[in-house]
């Protein structure tokens, strides 16, 4: 019995041995696979270090924990001073004085802290010496001085950086790169004040490329940063569009597309642009697409942007595209980015649009002055005529119609002046419900039968300071318009309304500013104005009419009206929903004026005989001359002057004396108000008659105004002459 206990006791220990070496095995050879992984991983990261560190500017080894070199790249192999060099420290040798207790003491801080970095005065130079720790290993990086490269002579793109990131000199290298002379680095690198190692993006007068940047140190602050560009290559089946939001496309060399994200298509209104090439989607101004895309063929660099119009698109779009060429180990292939330039484009053709009018304007009040000189004689040699015959001549009814026709003449002269905002106005107070009723009966005649005129006005509207005549023309150009648009007939709505602004309107680049405004609507249910037309409809001979419908100066002539009184003019339009108009004219709070003289059909016999002396000054001969003879047959002295200058030699005569000068604004030298400034300091008593055909406020602009003077614009009858020299010397 005992026998058997002690054997069972045995065979306990035994096993329990027995599982206490397995358990130690299992846990030994665990330790051993992971130590193992951990030597492979830490080999393979090695293995990293000396592919990218092989070709480094500066030396670097690879040692064990003694000291003992165990790899150097092509730099270490240049500097060492014997060809089979074993430790760091023999390869420091040559270099520093000491080396051996500086290994020492680098590899006991690199092995305590995991790297020492130390800076070593040589004997003809400066040893920067860096050692990180790499499991088992050490990595020794060593840079010396004299290793810095001169700027001009340097044959990588370098620049020398001060210590605020300041720019102190560039490489011939570097300004071709760049593109441009730059003095900071926060205009290289992003927002960064100083450059920092590593691969970066760089910012060029072409574009922002990759660059790798590598530092050299060197006194009081400052750094050599050598810049190299990254080939741009990159694998054809990761070159995907699809997931990127900015508009692009993948070319051919030739010019065919052959991708295109979705933020393309979208930009361009296009459901696919697979197989087409670029000159059948877009056309430029300039530079022909073909000949454009030429130019990325030999490209190292982003190809200038150019702006190109978009074909077949539902609205005018315009793009900026960039290419790039991108080679790969397969092929070559450019990428085009797309940047939406259509509100850029049309700003750029508002600001042309803008100065054209403002050029046609100029033109348009030059032709009309001569024009008004030319009607001025014309008329006024008819009216001279007229005196010497009664209704019952045979040459009276011919005459008559020469009179009618200048007339006819002259309002069209005034809708250019009206255009270019330069004509004659007489503004009176109008209450604008009287002004439309008035006017009622006659743009019912104009609409027809088909079309419906409907009046609807604020009970409670302020007066309006305007010209009557012209605002009634303005409002029965806009009903035409409205009654054309509806030749299926319709309803056109005139509505008035008082409108407070209690803040600035800013709209179609205009700003009302802060007041109150009287407003009137006229709008149609007709065909409307698409977006494109409704930018040109106040452009002078722009119509949507047919040939010989329409002159395209209604609108244009209303514009300058409304303009011309203070107020503003703005179209509401859409393509198939009708056309409203809106006329925005500033309340007028002063008293009623006094209602304007009407004009005479026809000059009257003059019964009246006058008397006083007076000086006309005007260049144009034939003005001139009928003025004379008119104000002659009135009884007056005339003193004729060609300008102001022989004027003011005539005044000269203190002899002389002079009731009126009669003197035409704007003359070849000195003008009207000038000389007759000049004449009324020895002659304060005498009153002016300016004449132009301007208006009236054309001679005042930086100049003071005359008393005893008043305006009389051409043409002027006659009678009109005669008369206000008559009111001047009362």
């Amino acid at each position: 019995m005992a026998c058997l206990l002690f054997w069972g006791d045995q065979r306990v220990v035994t096993l329990a041995l027995f599982s206490a070496l397995c358990t130690t095995l299992a846990v030994w050879l665990v330790r051993f696979a992971s130590k193992a992984r951990e030597n492979t991983r830490l080999s393979d990261q090695l293995r990293a270090v000396q592919l990218v560190s092989r070709d480094d500017a500066r030396a670097v080894l690879i040692s064990d924990a003694s000291g003992s070199v165990v790899w150097r790249n092509l730099c270490a192999s240049v500097l060492a001073a014997r060809e089979n060099e074993q430790t760091v420290a023999v390869f420091l040798e040559n270099l520093v004085p000491n080396a051996a207790s500086v290994v020492r003491r680098s590899m006991s801080q690199a092995m305590r802290d995991g790297s020492s970095r130390e800076q070593l005065i040589g004997a003809t130079d400066r040893v920067d010496l860096n050692v990180v720790k790499f499991g088992d290993s050490l990595i020794w990086r060593i840079s010396r001085k004299s290793q810095i490269m001169q700027p001009e002579t340097a044959e990588t793109a370098m620049i020398t950086v001060g210590r605020k990131g300041t720019i102190l000199h560039m490489n011939p290298r570097a300004r071709a790169l760049i593109g441009a002379r730059v003095t900071s680095t926060a205009r290289l690198f992003q927002a960064q004040s100083n450059a920092q190692g590593g691969v970066r993006e760089l910012i060029t007068k072409s574009g922002r490329i990759k660059v790798h940047t590598r530092e050299e140190t060197l006194q009081e602050g400052r750094v050599h940063v050598f810049i190299e560009p990254i080939a741009q290559k990159v694998p054809s089946s990761e070159f995907a569009l699809s997931d990127l939001p900015v508009p692009l496309l993948r070319l051919g060399l030739s010019g065919e597309i052959e991708q295109a994200n979705e933020a393309c298509l979208a930009l361009l209104g296009y459901s696919k642009l697979n197989g087409l090439s670029m000159r059948d989607v877009f056309e430029g101004p300039g530079l022909a697409v073909d000949e454009w895309m030429s130019k990325t063929r030999g490209a190292t660099r982003a190809v200038d942007a150019e702006f190109l119009r978009v074909k077949g698109a539902d609205k005018e779009t315009f793009v900026q595209v960039s290419l790039q060429r991108i080679d790969d180990a397969d092929s070559s292939k450019i990428v085009a980015v797309l940047n939406d330039a259509t509100k850029l484009k049309s700003l750029e053709a508002q600001f042309v649009q803008s100065q054209k009018m403002q050029a046609i304007g100029q033109l348009a009040g030059g032709v009309a002055h001569d024009f008004n000189n030319l009607l001025t004689a014309i008329s006024g040699h008819c009216d001279l005529m007229l005196l010497r015959h009664d209704p019952g001549d045979q040459d009276y009814a011919d005459l008559m119609q020469i009179h009618q026709n200048a007339n006819r003449a002259a309002g069209l002269v005034g809708q250019l002046l009206a255009f270019s905002r330069k004509q004659t106005l007489q503004p009176e107070q109008l209450d604008l419900r009287n002004t439309l009723s008035d006017l009622t009966h006659l743009l019912n005649r104009l609409v027809g039968e088909t079309v419906t005129l409907t009046l609807s006005h604020d009970p409670v509207l302020k007066p309006v300071r305007a010209d009557k005549r012209q605002l009634e023309q303005v409002l029965m150009n806009l009903v035409v318009n409205a009654r054309d648009a509806m030749p299926e007939g319709g309803e056109i709505t005139i509505e008035t309304e008082s409108l407070t602004l209690s803040a600035p309107m800013s709209r179609e680049r205009v700003v009302v500013p802060v007041g109150d405004y009287v407003v009137v609507r006229v709008r149609d249910v007709g065909i409307g104005i698409d977006a494109e037309g409704l930018q040109k409809i106040f452009e002078p001979f722009y119509t949507t009419k047919r040939t010989g419908e329409g002159t395209g100066l209604g609108l244009s002539t209303a514009y300058g009206i409304v303009k011309q009184t203070g107020g503003y003019i703005f179209a509401d339009s859409e393509k198939g929903q009708g056309t409203c108009f809106s006329l925005l004219f500033p309340a007028s709070e002063q008293s009623e004026d006094k209602p304007a003289r009407p004009a005479e059909d026809r000059p009257r016999r003059i019964l009246e005989q006058c008397s006083g002396v007076v000086l006309l000054v005007e260049d144009e001969a034939p003005v001139r001359a009928f003025a004379s003879r008119a104000l002659s047959m009135r009884g007056f002295d005339v003193i004729e002057a060609d300008c102001a200058e022989a004027a003011l030699e005539l005044l000269k005569d203190t002899a002389l004396h002079v009731d009126v000068f009669v003197t035409d604004v704007v003359m070849p030298g000195m003008d009207g108000p000038t000389w007759v400034a000049k004449a009324l300091q020895d002659r304060p008593s005498v009153n002016v008659v300016f004449v132009s055909g301007y208006a009236e406020g054309a001679f005042q602009g930086g100049k003071p105004e005359l008393e005893n003077s008043v305006f009389l614009p051409k043409p002027f009858s006659l009678t009109e002459l005669t008369s206000t020299v008559q009111n001047q010397l009362r």
